[in-house]
This record gives C-alpha cells, structure tokens and sequence, in this order.
C-alpha cells in the first residue's frame, strides 16, 4: 500500500509538470523548470520501482548523469538566447535568422 502511494505521487507530479509545462510555454526558463521537475518526478518513480524489484541502483546514476546534462544544455540555450534577444520569450526568437 505504501509503495502504492508513492508510485501515485509521483505519476501526479510528472502530471503536474506536464500541466505546466503545456500552459507556460511562452518563457523558456519556465519551460526548463517544468522539465526539471518532470525528470525529478521520473527519478523518484525509477527509485521507487527499483526497490520494489531489489535491482541495483547503477541505472539511477546514469539517469542522473544524462539528466544533468539535459539540464546544462538547457542553460546554455537560455543564456545565449537572452544575450542575443535580451528576453526569454519564444515569440521574439526568429528560427530564420
């Protein structure tokens, strides 16, 4: 039962995230944030089902890793997007240019 409520909490997080992430999507740093809390919520989900199994926790690690870097990818767009537009709006990032 209390492996249940976890599980639970964290399919509502990831949902909560997905919300967020499809309303706020004018301000990319919004858009990062949603998806940080998205991979979080995965992470806990992951954490929980590999203790439900008694698997080893090296998957998680890699998890981390690959999230991590998603994470500084992230930034990076973010910061040279405002150096170049001065704003993190998608409506004034012209593809075109």
């Amino acid at each position: 039962m209390e492996m249940f409520l976890m599980m639970f909490i964290s399919f509502y997080m990831f949902m909560l995230g997905n919300m967020i992430y499809s309303s706020k999507r004018k301000h990319l740093l919004v858009v990062l944030l949603s998806l940080e809390f998205m991979v979080l919520s995965l992470f806990f989900f992951l954490m929980i089902y590999l203790i439900n199994i008694d698997y080893e926790f090296y998957f998680l690690m890699i998890f981390l890793v690959f999230s991590v870097c998603e994470g500084a990818l992230g930034l990076s767009i973010l910061i040279s997007m405002i150096r170049t537009n001065s704003n993190d709006y998608f409506q004034s990032f012209n593809l075109l240019m």
